[in-house]
């Protein structure tokens, strides 16, 4: 693969296959392929851009409770780190592991809502059109990790969504709300004195 910036600002993702790789190419790609020339005719057959492959996935009962299970439960880490003054510790946890599971649980929520055929973005970059106002401010708070008062303050924030969106979810999809978001709760209060 060659990644190429040129002087006008375009940016190219080049990669080059061998013609008898060509059905194959395509048949193996995401669906987020452009053919912008084919001048010998050598596609079998017409390809069409699409996300599909990225749409919002309705979650299972046991993704769902793997997705609070995990947010919940790794969120005791956070805590665990910014009791023992591990800033550091405590934001790897909550930016790599906790507030991905809370914005895969604002998507479910969004698709439980508006059904499952479109996509939020890589990296979550659209959901921002699904949120309400408020929502997306506070989920924007939670990036600022200056310090131990900005990361409780986020991991709180992180607590108060992730409450509400699962909550959401569940009754939406029938699904039973687990008691991990109690426990932890508890944990962390008694924790963060």
């Amino acid at each position: 693969m060659y990644l190429m910036l040129l002087t006008d600002g375009n940016k190219i993702d080049l990669t080059l296959y061998p013609l008898a790789d060509l059905d194959r190419y395509f048949a193996d790609s995401d669906g987020l392929v452009e053919v912008l020339l084919d001048k010998d005719g050598r596609r079998e057959r017409e390809v069409a851009s699409s996300d599909e492959a990225y749409w919002i996935k309705k979650p299972t009962a046991r993704s769902f409770d793997d997705c609070c299970n995990e947010f919940w439960f790794v969120s005791t880490y956070v805590v665990k780190g910014l009791a023992r003054g591990e800033l550091l510790y405590a934001i790897d946890h909550l930016s790599e592991i906790a507030r991905p599971n809370l914005l895969r649980m604002m998507s479910w929520r969004i698709g439980a809502e508006r059904g499952y055929t479109f996509s939020v973005g890589k990296n979550y970059k659209f959901i921002d059109r699904y949120l309400p106002t408020a929502d997306w401010e506070l989920l924007l708070s939670t990036y600022v990790q200056g310090g131990d008062a900005e990361m409780r303050r986020a991991l709180q924030t992180c607590y108060a969504l992730f409450r509400k969106y699962s909550r959401e979810t569940a009754e939406l999809l029938g699904y039973p709300y687990p008691d991990y978001d109690e426990q932890v709760t508890r944990y962390t209060e008694e924790q963060l004195k």
